[in-house]
């Protein structure tokens, strides 16, 4: 208002004209004079922006207004209403042939087949580094030969053991005998000529014909060689008690020293052999071929994953599957359903599965017991997977993207209500259907069954009323039932925490005199 009155007085006198200036031009030598007229400037703008919004709402801009106002409307019909659970999903086969790495310990890729290549029996699948095999068979084929040197001559000291038993029974033991039974002969006989000569120097000397030293002579000679022959006896006693005992022990158990050895050596040579051969038969191995016509696909890898797990220059282990051949005839497809939703879901349920280029029906064959691991990379939401068998159809690859829709259930002929009419308020639906006189009026409605787009009316509305789509943008009403029930809502939670408070007051009051008395 200063600015306008200024503006009238400004043709009067230069004072006042110098003045209107130096108020409207700012002032590097009076800041706070500049700031005060800024603060008025946006004070009347203010005050415009009240004056034009009590206008708009004189006007009757946000009241329940005619058709033209309303936004979009919706006029009620009959239909039908199917209940899904949709998912996202990809083709597989249920019969693969899997194509598995055969070499102990794992081995490195050198070559892999693209996926998605359609073979025929012999083509080169996957080439494996055959280094490793190489030095393995070499190393083995000298333990081999070794063995084989080993064994060789164990079984010529098996097969000497087993004759030197033979040997000196029938031998060495024999000759020995033999000796000693002679010289046993020889002391017998020595001894019977000895005593006889007695016999003669006893007469001779009873006669007076020999002297007593020969007598005594005589019986020394007797008592000498029946002396020796007790020893020729103990030394045949001694060899077969003792020393024939005796060496057969030590040749018995040579021979089963030698047996023990001759098994070991033998399975020591079987296993070298073997290592060899099966490192010669995974030499083969290395290189990995098409036993049929087909397609070839990589596994799947695991969900974490960005890239396949067989790849040039990758690791496989042992008994890893390296590629796939699917049967085309059996496809299936994997979703996984939600722990909230996975209950309603029963085998046999029909599935509409949708395809980049058609759309064919399949129907659930499995649900999961166990769910799915839960991570990063499923936003920690914990799933069943869940199986959809599909017909035999052309067309129909590994790898395919499918929208999955589980039919859980279906009505047939029900009066149908858009979900974006209903506005729920407390325990209440209602929705704003439109009159003949362009207004909306809010009424309450009973429903059942519904999908993302649909909700089955019971009651409240009929087939021709025309309701209003997103009634709290467009229907002052429904925002006002909106925030009436908000209010009501936060003043029966206040209600409640002064209830819980008193409630601790009194506690903490008779807890004090019980305390105090």
């Amino acid at each position: 208002m200063s600015l306008s009155l200024k503006s009238q007085s400004s043709a009067t006198a230069p004072e006042s004209h110098s003045s209107l200036n130096s108020q409207l031009e700012p002032s590097s030598g009076n800041p706070s004079k500049r700031t005060s007229n800024l603060l008025r400037f946006a004070a009347w703008l203010a005050v415009f922006a009240v004056l034009i919004w009590i206008g708009i709402r004189s006007w009757g801009f946000f009241e329940d207004r005619a058709s033209d106002d309303l936004g979009l409307t919706h006029v009620v019909q009959k239909g039908d209403l199917i209940i899904t659970i949709s998912e996202q999903g990809t083709l597989e086969s249920s019969n693969n042939t899997e194509i598995k790495s055969r070499i102990r310990g794992g081995s490195t890729v050198t070559s892999v087949i693209k996926g998605g290549t359609n073979v025929r029996p012999g083509d080169l699948l996957v080439q494996l580094d055959t280094k490793r095999i190489e030095d393995a068979i070499g190393k083995n084929s000298t333990d081999a030969f070794v063995a084989k040197a080993t064994f060789e001559r164990t079984k010529a000291d098996l097969a000497r053991a087993e004759l030197a038993i033979e040997a000196y029974l029938e031998g060495t033991y024999k000759s020995e005998l033999k000796r000693l039974e002679q010289n046993l002969a020889l002391a017998k006989s020595n001894l019977k000529t000895v005593q006889e000569s007695f016999l003669n120097t006893e007469t001779f000397y009873l006669k007076g014909y020999v002297n007593k030293y020969e007598l005594q002579s005589a019986q020394l000679s007797v008592e000498q060689a029946t002396l020796v022959l007790k020893v020729r006896q103990k030394e045949i006693d001694v060899l077969n008690d003792y020393t024939k005992v005796m060496e057969l022990e030590i040749l018995n158990g040579n021979l089963k020293s030698l047996r023990s050895k001759f098994k070991a050596d033998e399975a020591g040579l079987r296993l070298d052999e073997s290592r060899r051969d099966k490192a010669i038969e995974e030499l083969d191995y290395c290189e990995v071929r098409a036993s049929r016509d087909g397609l070839v696909i990589y596994p799947s890898s695991a969900e974490w994953k960005e890239t396949p797990d067989v790849t040039e220059g990758g690791f496989v282990r042992h008994d890893q599957v390296m590629l796939l051949m699917p049967d085309l005839t059996q496809m299936q497809v994997k979703v996984g359903i939600h722990e909230a939703q996975v209950d309603r879901v029963k085998k046999g349920m029909i599935a509409k599965v949708a395809l980049p280029d058609f759309t064919i029906d399949g129907k659930v064959e499995s649900i999961a017991s166990v769910a799915k691991p839960a991570g990063w990379w499923t936003g920690n939401m914990v799933k069943y997977e869940t199986v959809i068998s599909l017909p035999e159809t052309p067309g129909l690859r590994p790898g395919m993207s499918a929208q999955v829709d589980i039919v859980l259930a279906e009505f047939k002929d029900q009066v149908l209500l858009p979900v974006s009419a209903i506005v729920e308020v407390g325990n209440r639906k209602m929705c704003w259907v439109k009159s003949p006189n362009g207004q909306a009026i809010r009424t309450i409605v009973d429903v059942g069954e519904s999908n993302d787009v649909f909700m089955i009316a019971k009651s409240g509305v009929r087939v021709g009323d025309e309701v209003v789509l997103n009634p709290l943008r467009f229907v002052d009403g429904a925002r006002q039932e909106a925030l009436r029930t908000f209010e009501e809502e936060d003043s029966s939670s206040n209600r409640l925490k002064q209830t819980s408070n008193s409630s601790n007051i009194n506690d903490h009051l008779v807890q004090g005199a019980l305390d105090a008395k």
